[in-house]
């Protein structure tokens, strides 16, 4: 019998993320994706999904009246795959509160800065545009608060003299397919939940976020 954690990922695009938690199980990791759901039909990583036999469902946003009933039916769909983690990864919907206390202490999600620095969209630019000497991506809990919840881990790359903010973006995507698995296993393993609003690792609370 399987007993890797059961995964459910959301996503709305190209699926770099997805793609990096399907290829790390490969290499002994404890969970598994079984099911990605997006927002969006025309996402590049539903199809990610399907070459490696994952169920896929699109539950289009534009089809429900507000965000609550999007979000209610998205629950639904969600439990219907018997997930113990969500996992977000460029899913670009603001989520209800009742939606994150639905799955308080199991989702995750993978934000382009280093929280609370520059939470929200263009984080490349506003790094750039702020004069930052270094910038990165974090993992965190999913709280109430847009990208506000609990840090968990996060990987930090230089920003070069010559950098624009289409080769930050890539240098940053890079360390996050790297982090978000190693995330991700932590979980699985049991070694990482959230006691409150505190994170711990190990039976520690975190004092400050992981580097990777």
């Amino acid at each position: 019998m399987d007993t890797s954690l059961p995964v459910v990922v959301l996503i709305s695009g190209d699926g770099s993320n997805l793609q990096a938690l399907l290829d790390a199980p490969a290499h002994g990791h404890d969970y598994r994706v079984v099911a990605v759901i997006s927002n969006r039909a025309d996402a590049h990583g539903l199809e990610r999904a399907m070459q490696r036999g994952i169920p896929t469902q699109v539950l289009n946003h534009a089809d429900f009246a507000c965000r609550d009933d999007y979000d209610n039916a998205l629950m639904t769909l969600i439990d219907g795959f018997s997930p113990r983690l969500v996992v977000l990864a460029g899913f670009m919907r603001i989520l209800t509160p009742g939606f994150t206390r639905h799955y308080a202490g199991h989702m995750l999600n993978i934000h382009p800065s280093l929280l609370p620095r520059f939470q929200g969209l263009q984080t490349h630019r506003r790094a750039l545009e702020a004069g930052e000497t270094e910038h990165g991506a974090s993992v965190h809990f999913v709280a109430e608060e847009l990208d506000g919840g609990p840090v968990i881990a996060q990987a930090r790359v230089p920003i070069l003299a010559d950098d624009d903010e289409e080769r930050l973006a890539a240098r940053v995507l890079t360390r996050e397919h790297q982090l978000y698995p190693t995330v991700v296993e932590w979980f699985a393993q049991g070694r990482l939940r959230l006691n409150g609003d505190r994170v711990e690792l190990d039976g520690k609370a975190l004092a400050k976020p992981v580097a990777i």
